[in-house]
């Protein structure tokens, strides 16, 4: 069928007519549940998501936009969502103990924790460098996650002041670190 003969139908459909519903229905299924099966990778949730798909649509027709969208386009929309929001709502299986195995250590190895220290000895001194009061409100915001708010009320300056200590320290820090 033709991209102007799914439109015609779709809006035969948003006037809630049943027979162009039926019709729609089995020009466009077969694509509609390849798209399922394709993201959920289940036949059964493949069919069982096609037919809430369908309600969508019956239920939604009335929202298609002629003129804006390829028809296809919007009905395989549809479906990628849906099956998206199937996927979501999956609960997660239990866990296999025997792939425990296979889990590595997530602690850095020597070589790995001599390069974090080194890096942390680094940024150290560079903050050692910028005026106290502005080393603090860049510990408060980027290691503590204060707000500006907060810290422009602890150092008693205004927001936007904050914000120039902020950015001008970070630039100092920038320069530091690539010195």
């Amino acid at each position: 069928m033709t991209p102007e003969g799914i439109s015609e139908l779709i809006s035969r459909v948003s006037l809630r007519d049943r027979t162009a519903f039926d019709a729609l229905y089995a020009s466009t299924s077969a694509k509609l549940f390849g798209v399922c099966w394709r993201i959920l990778g289940n036949r059964t949730e493949a069919e069982d998501a096609l037919q809430d798909i369908y309600v969508k649509i019956w239920n939604k027709a009335d929202r298609f936009a002629v003129a804006d969208t390829s028809p296809i386009s919007w009905l395989v929309a549809i479906a990628r969502n849906h099956c998206i929001d199937v996927l979501r709502a999956r609960k997660p299986g239990p866990a296999n103990l025997d792939e425990a195995v296979d889990v590595i250590e997530p602690s850095p190895d020597p070589e790995q924790s001599a390069v974090a220290m080194g890096e942390a000895r680094r940024i150290n001194d560079c903050l050692g460098q910028l005026e106290p009061a502005r080393a603090d409100a860049v510990r408060g915001a980027y290691l503590n996650g204060d707000s500006y708010e907060a810290l422009a009320s602890r150092h008693r300056v205004p927001l936007n002041t904050m914000r120039t200590w902020l950015r001008r320290s970070l630039m100092k820090l920038k320069e530091c670190l690539e010195g």
